[in-house]
């Protein structure tokens, strides 16, 4: 076989995150420059080696990142906004751009189509200058590949889904394109001048998204002149079908196209215009997005009845998107139920799937597939759903009358200051829990330990005047795995991180059968805490829609069925800590918008099953109960409706990257209730001053009235240090009462 299997991307992070372990020591100036390349280079060796042993036919090139692929390709097309040029270092304005410093802001973050991975935002406008193409990563990537044998094939974000993914209007990307363009095809010459043969993928998930007119017709344009520098590009699309685009690309000269076809079933309609066409089809067969095995047989048909439209001699198959979105490897996973992990295929894995499906397909080798299990029922949690009523989705008093029940009930001045939940977690912390889990301390050596960091953690937001506070979730690991190991159908991995930007990784729970909560899972944390104060303490849970969102999800039965599951038991969580005397109780969604399908024709089935599920956890809570929530990376524009309709009394997003153009969302639409619009950014190790944070309070101000408004950073501090976090909170604080005293 030749040139038959393929993979859009592979994990960077290593499969004990190595690369997260030398970026955080390099940032810290333990180590310098050169050790990091070094050890980036070794993992690039090692996960070509991966995929060429598992029988990966073109390593991918050009999928590694010290931060993102978004900012990688900025410098690549000397993209790089203005105000960071004043920097004369490459790699320290790299990071600044990610990062920010102590007079750099750092470029807007925000989620990946519909992913939980994260991308730094291309900053344009209508004068906006291109600097000198940079081809010297790509270009070193792939003679190390060649140097050490591999075939490579470069991967690049292509033009549409650079602009579509942008920080501009329609209007500029329209007047940039040509400059654009320009710039890429100064860019594939310097590639292409390496070898002629050389294999380039363009990636433009955004044409999955619906592309209109006006894009479909620069799509023509950019391929026609793109295809003409390159007898080997070819256009990848995911996450969902792109038969409009399709429809383009195949009277353009590029060479072939990789379609999804685990989450862009519609794909399928394209197959007799792809048969009547030379084009070559790369068939994404293998999930990259879920963890579960492939079901191998069932792909086999799918093969085949793509083989009635496309000859198979134009045929690949490949990974339906980058293998970035899941864990590494399965084979450090010794505590996992094997029952469970029967069912799971991670980042290794699926390179074995994708060869195993290609024996069978290609060289028509009897293969015996591995079986395809399926999870079982809880019977007690199927009952509970066949009793739900209307009225369980509804609050039992209107907004109106709850806010008059709450200013009674808080006495909260103006512009109330809190946090959005989790404070520092240090290394301390870390340890401590880890200890416990290990069985090395007793379970009332970590509760003394734990209550002593809650009671030291209040004692410090009393001391520079918070009106709310929180117990600091020093208890928690992730805001997501921290309830699904009390909930019962979840599954957890030891090893299996994702990346989700830079450093960070997370490691999203296996959510693989029924769902439900056998006993209180925060209530202790939360009357410990409310107990140590006078002052209102929010309880802190997760919503239902971004425990879905961010675990690995069953494929089973439908997300929305499982959402509802997942909301019986915050239900019953929600109702546990009101009983108890927490009054105000905050149903994280920060992953609600990302869960909108990108096709806007299936968006509304989204909301109304995602909103239900909210409604169904949080509309137990009394008059007297205040519902707090909070969103991330959030464009409201388009859902500003469905958040009122979520009925949350209180919502904090993230708006310090992106000023007050949120916040004018809700200004415009009506909102009535109540917002806390992040005054800095936790994603930053930058401390804005006091006069820097009343100059955005007052920003504020001009868009909502302060009867409206409550003042709290962007989002959890989970990933700051303290020293930082005290000096950014008490200067929170501090402008916050000189800007009271003017109102």
């Amino acid at each position: 076989m030749t040139n038959k299997t393929a993979v859009l991307g592979f994990p960077r992070i290593g499969e004990k995150r190595e690369l997260k372990s030398v970026l955080e020591n390099y940032w810290k100036g333990s180590i310098p420059l050169n050790e990091l390349e070094s050890v980036a280079s070794e993992l690039r060796l090692k996960h070509w080696t991966l995929q060429r042993n598992a029988g990966i036919d073109k390593v991918a090139v050009n999928d590694f990142s010290f931060y993102d692929n978004t900012l990688d390709l900025m410098v690549a097309l000397g993209a790089q906004p203005e105000r960071f040029r004043d920097i004369t270092d490459a790699t320290q304005r790299y990071f600044t751009m990610a990062r920010g410093d102590e007079t750099h802001t750092a470029m807007e973050m925000t989620k990946w189509f519909n992913t939980n991975y994260h991308y730094i935002v291309p900053e344009l406008g209508i004068n906006f200058a291109f600097d000198t193409v940079r081809a010297d990563k790509i270009l070193g990537e792939y003679r190390e590949a060649k140097a050490n044998g591999f075939k490579g094939a470069i991967h690049l974000i292509g033009p549409i889904t650079f602009l579509g993914l942008s920080k501009c209007s329609d209007d500029v990307a329209l007047a940039l394109f040509d400059r654009l363009l320009g710039q890429y095809s100064k860019l594939l010459d310097e590639i292409i001048a390496l070898d002629d043969n050389i294999e380039i993928v363009m990636h433009e998930p955004f044409l999955s998204t619906g592309a209109d007119a006006g894009q479909l017709s620069l799509l023509k344009i950019a391929y026609k002149r793109l295809g003409t520098l390159s007898q080997n590009l070819s256009v990848a699309t995911y996450f969902e079908h792109s038969t409009e685009a399709t429809a383009v690309l195949v009277h353009t000269s590029i060479k072939g196209l990789s379609l999804d076809f685990v989450h862009g079933v519609k794909n399928s309609e394209s197959l007799e215009l792809l048969g009547k066409s030379d084009k070559h089809v790369t068939v994404g067969i293998i999930d990259g997005r879920n963890v579960w095995k492939n079901n191998l047989q069932l792909s086999l048909k799918t093969l085949e009845h793509i083989e009635t439209y496309i000859p198979k001699e134009r045929l690949s198959i490949g990974t339906s998107c980058s293998l970035l979105h899941v864990p590494y490897t399965l084979k450090y996973e010794e505590n996992l139920d094997a029952n469970v992990k029967e069912l799971l295929a991670f980042a290794e894995e699926k390179l074995d799937e994708l060869s195993l499906l290609a024996k069978a397909f290609f060289s028509h080798e009897k293969i015996t597939f591995p079986s395809h299990e399926k999870a079982v029922a809880d019977e007690a949690v199927q009952n509970r759903l066949r009793t739900l009523r209307p009225n369980d989705f509804k609050r039992s008093h209107p907004f109106a009358v709850r806010q008059m029940s709450a200013r009674d009930y808080f006495d909260l001045p103006l512009l109330p200051t809190t946090t959005i939940g989790s404070f520092p977690q240090t290394a301390e912390v870390r340890k401590v829990r880890q200890e416990f889990k290990k069985g090395l301390i007793s379970k009332e050596t970590y509760n003394e330990t734990m209550k002593n960091m809650i009671a030291s953690c209040v004692a410090f937001q009393e001391s520079i005047d918070l009106d709310v506070l929180v117990h600091g979730e020093f208890e928690r690991n992730d805001m997501v795995e921290y309830f699904g190991e009390q909930l019962s159908g979840f599954a957890f991995s030891q090893n299996g991180w994702v990346q989700s930007y830079g450093s960070r990784c997370v490691k999203p729970p296996l959510l693989y059968g029924d769902v439900s909560r056998p006993h209180p899972m925060t209530l202790e944390w939360s009357l410990y805490a409310q107990s140590l104060t006078t002052r209102p303490m929010k309880g802190m849970l997760t919503g239902p829609v971004t425990i879905l969102n961010w675990s690995f999800v069953r494929d089973d039965q439908p997300r929305a069925l499982t959402a509802i599951q997942i909301a019986l038991a915050i239900r019953d969580e929600v109702d546990d800590l009101q009983r108890g005397g927490i009054a105000m109780i905050q149903v994280d969604e920060a992953a609600f918008k990302e869960g909108y399908p990108l096709r806007r024709e299936n968006r509304s089935a989204y909301e109304k099953w995602a909103l239900e599920s909210f409604l169904l956890s949080t509309a137990v809570a009394d008059k007297e109960t205040q519902i707090h929530t909070h969103m991330c990376y959030s464009e409201f524009t388009d859902i500003i409706k469905t958040i009122e309709e979520m009925d949350a009394d209180v919502i904090s997003i993230e708006t310090s990257r992106s000023g007050n153009r949120l916040l004018r969302i809700f200004k415009e639409s009506g909102y009535t209730q109540e917002v806390g619009p992040g005054v800095y950014d936790i994603h930053s190790p930058r401390i804005p001053s006091v006069e820097e944070m009343k100059s955005q309070i007052y920003a504020l101000l001009e868009v909502l009235p302060a009867s409206q408004l409550w003042i709290n950073p962007d989002c959890g501090l989970k990933t700051r240090g303290w020293s930082e976090t005290e000096e950014a909170l008490r200067n929170m604080v501090e402008a916050t009462k000189a800007v009271r005293e003017t109102l």
